[in-house]
């Protein structure tokens, strides 16, 4: 009903006079008018239509960047729908806070050509491409990049010299990634790209890296200090022949990391062989915040020797998140895990235990158990086995990085 009244009051007005409505307003109110009225909706929405070719996309991207005004959002269209090839598009957004989103689609269902793909980010020193324009790229998010794109983003990507924040999500196809970037670049996030077997980085100033897929091997250049690391590893492997020592590098990444997201199996097989030799030396010591996904054996009920050893390695641990993920990889344990107490086995700051994916409360409570003999302090204890729970809370913590989408 405000909507129709809403289109009613404006209704009469041409898109002129709401686009100079608009540009009075900061930017931050002035995207929330989308949600007055379909018709204000509409004109976030419009889009620049264009036709080219996979070799004229960085150019097109470009014009298209350099024609945004951040002071008057609306004077062109914050969407370009680039077509090239056969049936192929490319829909690139201007988003809130300097984001961009670019995302490609085929007309046909192919199977998807394997492609190495080297992403140089620019330096300050590199050559500046733009022409005048009120928007940077800061942060930019590229879906479904493939073997016949991946050289044209690489061109267009390498023009973005304030470039701090970089997605990667559904690149088919893609086996090997090499990421060369300037210092300003701070955040890096893979997500789902099946075949990635190599992931090569050349970036000294990281502080979050968080990935979901299969292991590839990482290959750190140089070394950085994540403060927010996830590695959802639950789908395994991505390539045969891995051994533990060549997980050391991304190990020393993610020492000084407030925020993790580990799988049990990468503890058990790439971390544990590694800091068992340390005696306890080897420290979490920042660590706040972890998710823990794990798995049940079936027949002999849920194992916490894992998890018991590296919360003893977590002396500032906060919030602690558990879930048994059934389709989580595995492999057998050939690890004798310590059961003494190490050189920090006290948790005198946990606040919150959540756990998720228990399927009963006899396992969850000989966990909680095990938990509570290495705390100082009571934690709230949330379950989804606890029909209770829901009623005592209004809104329950997740995980940092559980919900992570485009």
């Amino acid at each position: 009903m405000a909507e129709q009244k809403s289109d009613d009051l404006f209704g009469c007005l041409p898109d002129e006079i709401f686009c100079r409505i608009i540009s009075f307003l900061p930017s931050e109110t002035a995207l929330e008018t989308s949600f007055l009225s379909r018709r204000w909706r509409g004109l976030w929405n419009l889009a620049s239509v264009q036709q080219s070719t996979v070799d004229g996309i960085a150019t097109e991207v470009t014009e298209f960047l350099a024609g945004f005004d951040k002071l008057d959002p609306l004077r062109r269209p914050r969407r370009l729908q680039l077509h090239f090839g056969k049936g192929s598009v490319l829909v690139a957004t201007i988003a809130a806070n300097n984001k961009l989103k670019v995302e490609f689609s085929t007309g046909e269902q192919e199977v998807p050509g394997h492609f190495d793909w080297h992403l140089q980010l620019s330096h300050q020193n590199g050559v500046h491409h733009f022409c005048p324009s009120t928007f940077f790229v800061k942060t930019l998010h590229l879906k479904s990049v493939g073997f016949l794109t991946n050289a044209s983003v690489s061109s267009m990507v390498s023009r973005f010299q304030f470039l701090e924040s970089l997605k990667i999500i559904e690149c088919y196809g893609l086996q090997s990634l090499h990421v060369e970037s300037s210092p300003k670049l701070i955040s890096l996030t893979i997500l789902d790209c099946p075949h990635l077997e190599s992931l090569h980085l050349k970036s000294s100033k990281l502080q979050s890296f968080r990935y979901r897929g299969k292991l590839p091997r990482i290959s750190p250049e140089y070394h950085f200090n994540l403060a927010d690391a996830m590695l959802d590893f639950r789908q395994g492997l991505g390539t045969d022949g891995f051994v533990a020592s060549e997980f050391d590098a991304t190990l020393l990444t993610i020492k000084n990391a407030q925020v993790v997201t580990l799988c049990r199996w990468t503890f058990e097989s790439l971390i544990w062989p590694s800091v068992l030799p340390l005696k306890g030396t080897f420290q979490f010591y920042k660590l706040k915040e972890l998710w823990w996904i794990d798995y049940s054996e079936s027949e002999e009920g849920y194992k916490a020797d894992a998890l018991i050893s590296f919360l003893k390695l977590c002396p500032a641990l906060e919030r602690l998140f558990i879930t048994i993920d059934p389709k989580s990889y595995c492999e057998p344990s050939t690890n004798t895990f310590l059961k003494k107490a190490t050189k920090h086995t006290e948790l005198g700051h946990l606040k919150v235990v959540k756990l998720e994916g228990f399927v009963n409360q006899e396992d969850e409570f000989n966990l909680l158990k095990r938990i509570r003999e290495l705390v100082t302090v009571e934690p709230l204890i949330i379950s989804a086995l606890d029909e209770n729970c829901g009623n005592l809370l209004t809104s329950t913590p997740s995980p940092k990085h559980a919900q992570m989408c485009l």
